[in-house]
């Protein structure tokens, strides 16, 4: 059976991901969870979203196009922002990335107050811990699965991460 307390915290997982639909069975307890998509309204009202969303989704393109017209008449800034960008894809085509095994609050560090296990510079090893992930007050250790140097570190410390999210970027050895 399952907790009042266990039930809040998926809850409180679930709302925070993009996670719609979740059915957990347990030593013989059943859990299932849907996300109401729509606000609570009439219901009229949640036929009547869909229809405008992609609508909403659509205008903030042409209005992010507007200001990328202005730059462009600055050729000589311009050209060598896509260089370095393509110099930094090739780069990161060459690193290894340490994924989320499960959804989660992610920790860079054992506990408030202590220093993370890893920064950017820093050499690890495949059984190196590089940070926490806590689920159902469950705390969870992901090694670096790599032996390399930590480049980049792609999420803030109390974040919430889905499955297979980049935590880390690591240049292999």
């Amino acid at each position: 059976m399952f907790k009042l307390h266990e039930i809040r915290e998926i809850i409180k997982l679930i709302d925070q991901s993009s996670i719609h639909e979740f059915k957990l069975e347990w030593e013989g307890s059943k859990l299932s969870i849907k996300k109401n998509l729509a606000p609570a309204e009439p219901a009229q009202a949640p036929a009547a979203p869909p229809q405008p969303l992609p609508a909403q989704v659509q205008p903030p393109a042409p209005v992010a196009a507007p200001p990328a017209v202005p730059v462009q008449p600055a050729a000589a800034p311009a050209q060598p922002a896509p260089a370095a960008a393509a110099a930094n894809a090739a780069e990161e085509a060459n690193l290894h990335t340490i994924t989320a095994p499960m959804v989660g609050t992610f920790y860079r560090s054992p506990e408030p107050g202590k220093p993370p296990y890893v920064q950017p510079g820093d050499k690890v090893t495949t059984n190196t811990i590089v940070c926490i992930l806590e689920a159902m007050k469950l705390f969870n250790e992901i090694e670096a699965e790599v032996n390399g140097e930590i480049v980049k570190v792609l999420v803030e410390d109390g974040q919430l991460v889905e499955y297979g999210q980049p935590l880390f970027l690591v240049k292999p050895e």
